[in-house]
C-alpha cells in the first residue's frame, strides 16, 4: 500500500532532494529536448514541425491530468480490486493529500514492503513521477509518425494516460496487484517501454499506414539533429534509473554505470551485426541499439550485476535487430506501419530486460531506500530462484494485454468524434498544411534563391 511518513525533527535531506528534482530534470530532457530532436530528426522534412510538437503538447498534457488525478490514480488510495483478492488495479483518483503538499512527507510507491519516509516532500515525488508518466505516451508516438491527427492526440494523450498507463503503474509501482505478488521493474521496462510499445503498435493498426509514398522513401532530413537527440535520450537515461531508489546512496550509483555499461555494450553490438550483415555501419542502427539497451536495463538496472548488465545489452540488441531485419520484413509485420520501429527497439528490448531480470537479478545487488536504509534484494533464476521468471512473464503478459485491448478500444472511441488520421490532402503537404509553418523555412520547396542584387 501507499505509506506516507513524517520525518522527525530536521525532516529535509537537501542531498537526496537536489538529486530526486536533478534526476526527474534528466527524464523530462529526455523528453523535451531529447525526444523532440531525434524524432523531428529522423522523419522527411515535411513532417519535421509536427512530429516535435506532439512531443511538446503530450508532455505538457500529461503535466496536467498527473497533477489533477492521474498521479493519485498512479500512487494513491486503492480503488478497483482486483478479482479473487489479489489486490488492486489502479488509485483513487481524489486525492488523500494535495498534489503541492509540502509538508514533512513523500508517498512512496511500494508493493513489496512498508517503506520509510523520504528526506523530501510530496511535491519532489510528484514531479519526478511526472517525467516517467510524460515519456511514456512520447516513446509510443514514434510509432504512428507521419499521419495521425493533431486533434486526435490532442485527445489521445490525455485519456491514455488516465486509463492505461495509471493501471500500469499502479499495478507494479503503487501497492498493485503485481508488485505484491513479486513481480518486479526497476524503473520502468513494463510500466513504460513494454506498455508504449505495444500500445503504439495498436495505434499503428488502427490508424493504418502512412502515404505509400512516404512509406517508401522516408529518409531523414537531419541526421545530426537524430544524433543530438539520441544523446540527451542516452544522459538523461542517468536519471531514469539513477533516481529509483528515491534517495543519493550507493544504489543509485550502481543504477547510473549498469545503465551505461548496458547501453554501450548494445550498440556495439547492433553495430557490428549491421556490419557483418550490410557491410557499413549505420547512424541510425547505431541509436536503435542505443535504445535497446537503455529499454533492457531499465527494469534490471538495481537488481543485476556489471556482468549481468552487459549480458542484456548484447542480448537485448541482437533480438530486436534480429526482430527488425528479419521478421519485420514479414508480409504480416509489414501490414502495421511500426514508423521507428518501436516493437523492436521498445518491445522485444522490454522483454529482454523484464524477463532477464527473472533470470539474472543477483540477490548481493539490494535496493536501498530512504533514510533508515530499508532495502529489498530479488534473486533470480541464475542464483537458484527460477519462480522470478515466471513472475516476470506474468507481469509482461498482463501489460502487453492491458495495453493492446485499452488501447485499441480508447483509439475506436475517439475515432467516433474525429478522425484519427489526416486526409490525404494534408498528408501530401505535411508540416505547412497542418501548422502553416516548416523546420527549414529557407529555401523551401518551391522558393525561388534570391540571386545576387535582388
Amino acid at each position: 500500500m501507499t505509506i506516507v511518513q513524517a520525518l522527525p525533527g530536521n525532516w529535509l535531506d537537501t542531498g537526496d532532494n537536489a538529486w530526486q528534482l536533478t534526476a526527474a530534470t534528466f527524464v523530462g530532457i529526455m523528453s523535451i529536448p531529447g525526444l523532440a530532436l531525434l524524432y523531428g530528426g529522423a522523419v522527411k522534412k515535411k513532417w519535421a514541425v509536427n512530429s516535435a510538437f506532439m512531443v511538446f503538447y503530450a508532455f505538457s498534457a500529461v503535466l496536467m491530468v498527473w497533477v489533477l488525478w492521474a498521479y493519485n490514480m498512479s500512487f494513491g488510495k486503492p480503488w478497483f480490486q482486483v478479482p479473487g483478492g489479489l489486490g488492486a488495479w489502479i488509485g483513487h483518483p481524489c486525492p488523500t493529500t494535495s498534489a503541492y503538499n509540502m509538508e514533512k512527507e513523500a508517498i512512496i510507491p511500494s508493493a513489496a514492503a512498508a517503506m520509510p519516509a523520504l528526506g523530501y516532500g510530496q511535491a519532489t515525488m510528484v514531479y519526478f513521477q511526472f517525467v516517467f508518466a510524460a515519456i511514456t505516451p512520447i516513446i509510443l508516438l514514434g510509432a504512428i509518425l507521419g499521419r495521425v491527427s493533431f486533434k486526435a492526440w490532442m485527445i489521445f494523450v490525455p485519456l491514455w494516460t488516465t486509463f492505461i498507463y495509471s493501471v500500469g503503474a499502479y499495478s507494479l509501482w503503487g501497492g498493485g496487484w503485481l508488485g505484491s505478488m513479486g513481480v518486479v521493474d526497476y524503473s520502468g521496462g513494463y510500466v513504460i517501454h513494454l506498455a508504449s510499445a505495444f500500445s503504439g503498435f495498436t495505434a499503428a493498426a488502427v490508424i493504418g499506414p502512412r502515404m505509400p509514398r512516404d512509406r517508401e522513401n522516408f529518409q531523414p532530413n537531419n541526421l545530426l539533429i537524430t544524433m543530438a537527440g539520441a544523446g540527451l535520450l542516452w544522459l538523461g537515461w542517468s536519471g531514469f534509473n539513477g533516481g529509483d531508489p528515491f534517495t543519493a546512496n550507493a544504489d543509485a550509483g550502481v543504477g547510473v554505470l549498469n545503465t551505461h555499461t548496458a547501453t554501450a555494450a548494445a550498440l556495439l553490438t547492433w553495430v557490428a551485426l549491421d556490419v557483418m550483415a550490410y557491410g557499413k555501419p549505420s547512424i541510425l542502427g547505431a541509436v536503435n541499439g542505443m535504445i535497446t539497451g537503455l529499454v533492457a536495463i531499465t527494469p534490471a538496472a538495481g537488481y543485476v550485476n556489471g556482468t549481468g548488465a552487459i549480458i542484456l545489452g548484447v542480448v537485448a540488441a541482437t533480438l530486436p535487430w534480429m526482430t527488425w531485419n528479419w521478421l519485420g520484413k514479414t508480409r504480416l509485420m509489414r501490414k502495421v506501419d511500426d514508423v521507428l520501429g518501436v516493437i523492436h527497439t521498445h518491445g522485444v528490448a522490454a522483454l529482454v530486460g523484464g524477463i532477464g531480470t527473472g533470470v539474472l537479478a543477483d540477490p548481493k545487488m539490494i535496493e536501498w531506500y530512504g533514510t533508515n536504509n530499508d532495502a529489498v534484494s530479488i534473486t533470480g533464476w541464475w542464483y537458484g530462484n527460477f519462480h522470478q521468471v515466471i513472475l516476470q512473464l506474468y507481469g509482461a503478459a498482463f501489460i502487453i494485454v492491458f495495453n493492446v485491448v485499452g488501447t485499441f478500444i480508447l483509439l475506436k472511441l475517439i475515432g467516433l468524434f474525429v478522425s484519427l488520421r489526416f486526409d490525404d490532402e494534408t498528408l501530401l503537404i505535411g508540416d505547412d498544411a497542418i501548422h502553416g509553418e516548416e523546420a527549414y523555412a529557407i529555401y523551401a520547396d518551391g522558393q525561388k534563391i534570391p540571386v545576387m542584387g535582388d
